[in-house]
């Protein structure tokens, strides 16, 4: 079975690709702290895993793509904003 990630792709592993990337997680509604590991993300309303094996797989590649390039501060920094716009908090520019 032949099944289509809900995971977006990582287009580069610059700051400004980590941000883009944080940001079509937020949109997909699948956003997570990056220093949470993704096997560990449970679905308030069900109680059941977020991802599967198969999206935890690519979603640890993609972030120890992140940290080793750009650093985990780094990594972190660029998840910041949008995990602010999320909560509501709006951030000057």
């Amino acid at each position: 079975m032949n099944t289509q990630s809900r995971i977006p792709k990582l287009h580069d592993t610059t700051f400004d690709g980590a941000l883009l990337w944080f940001s079509e997680m937020q949109c997909s509604k699948l956003l997570f702290h990056p220093e949470d590991d993704p096997a560990d993300i449970i679905c308030i309303s069900s109680g059941e895993r977020m991802f599967s094996t198969d999206e935890v797989n690519e979603l640890r590649f993609v972030l120890n793509k992140l940290d080793e390039k750009l650093g985990h501060e780094k990594m972190i920094e660029a998840a910041y904003p949008i995990f602010m716009k999320a909560f509501g908090n709006q951030l000057d520019a």
